[in-house]
């Protein structure tokens, strides 16, 4: 981790420079000066001219004293209302300025003051909308969503870390107590002993791969190569693989596919791989004696997957949490069962890879629970 002092060692230095308000305030004189000085040109040349035209027009004679009193009468008038005509607009402007500047200044010291926060690890902190405009407000909004989304990653990077730990901790445990066992003699290296080693071992490299699996599919480095699926034949197919793990806990697997429903174009490895992981789920879920099913269907264009098992079930509190990484509806029980708390997170990063949508519905504890993907279907769809 960089030290706090390296980080400010590399800050770009601070050039101090005028404030917003002067800023403000500079550019409305510059403005002032142009106008004023435009319009002290139009009046000297444009004007007496004009004017003595119209005097002459009325009878006036040239270079007569009548005509230079009105001319000098012109001009004081001229001098006299641009000056307070400037002067009138250079107090609004300062006034403007000054109000414009304070409310601006307030809410760009309230946005910097909360990015420092969110820079120095503080991401509750949220601003108020300026009420300066659209564009003000949408940067506070943004500036809000930020943060937001930085409180929920940082969050998450903590439970992801102690939930690593806690998963890395318990099989080492294990390893380590049966090691010294063995030096001190209490336990011999029999096959019991060796079995143990090898559950714990295997254990670690599954939950490698598990995490593995899980950045590869997050970070859309899995590789996707998409063909035309037959949704029968992926389910019959998943449905087999797990037979044998379904037979030997007496639970009951069935699938339930009408005929003529339109191939897919999916990843076949990939959706059978997330198939894969949602009956295991619900095998670790159904108790002895239960039964998982598997139906597809076809509604309008879309295709939809479900596996229905009628197992532990979910509350209702933890149906939004289900696909997020080590999340655990009972953590105590799933540990015991194996699991990492990693397939679904994996199922619905595969599944959203390929432009799915995964959704998990239950009706409370010990009413089981249903995991349904759905597919858009293309218009050539075969």
């Amino acid at each position: 981790m960089t030290a706090p002092h390296s980080v400010h060692a590399l800050a770009p230095r601070r050039v101090s420079g005028p404030g917003l308000g002067m800023r403000l305030l500079l550019a409305q004189s510059m403005v002032l000066v142009a106008g004023g000085a435009t319009s002290w040109v139009v009046a000297g040349l444009v004007g007496p001219p004009l004017f003595r035209e119209h005097l002459q027009r009325a009878g006036v004679p040239d270079s007569s004293n009548e005509q230079l009193h009105v001319e000098q009468a012109y001009h004081s008038a001229t001098a006299i209302s641009l000056a307070v005509a400037i002067g009138v607009a250079v107090l609004a402007a300062f006034l403007v300025t000054w109000y414009v500047s304070r409310r601006l200044q307030r809410s760009v010291t309230e946005v910097s003051s909360a990015a420092r926060a969110v820079a120095d690890g503080c991401y509750g902190i949220r601003v108020s909308p300026p009420r300066l405009g659209e564009d003000f407000n949408a940067l506070a909004e943004a500036f809000n969503r930020m943060a937001l989304r930085l409180e929920s990653v940082e969050s998450t990077r903590r439970q992801l870390l102690g939930d690593l730990a806690h998963e890395i901790r318990t099989p080492v445990s294990v390893l380590e107590a049966y090691m010294e066992a063995l030096e001190d003699g209490i336990e011999t290296l029999d096959a019991d002993t060796l079995a143990m080693l090898r559950a714990q071992t295997r254990r670690l490299a599954r939950f490698s791969d598990d995490v593995s699996a899980l950045s590869r599919a997050e970070g859309s480095r899995t590789s996707i190569e998409l063909a035309w699926v037959d949704p029968e034949a992926l389910i019959s197919t998943a449905v087999a693989i797990a037979a044998d793990r379904y037979a030997a806990k007496e639970v009951a697997l069935t699938s339930h596919v009408p005929a003529g429903l339109p191939q897919l174009l999916a990843d076949p490895i990939r959706l059978g791989q997330v198939l894969g992981n949602l009956l295991d789920n619900a095998l670790r879920h159904t108790p002895q004696g239960g039964r998982v099913s598997v139906s597809a269907r076809q509604r309008h264009r879309v295709l939809t997957i479900e596996v229905t098992d009628r197992g532990d079930g979910i509350p209702a509190e933890h149906l939004p949490y289900v696909f997020e990484r080590f999340y655990r509806v009972d953590a105590a029980r799933d540990r015991e069962h194996g699991g990492a708390g990693i397939g679904l997170a994996i199922a619905k990063a595969l599944v959203e890879a390929q432009q799915g949508h995964i959704t998990a519905t239950s009706d409370g504890p010990g009413l089981g629970s249903t995991f349904t993907i759905t597919f858009p279907l293309h218009r050539d769809q075969r």
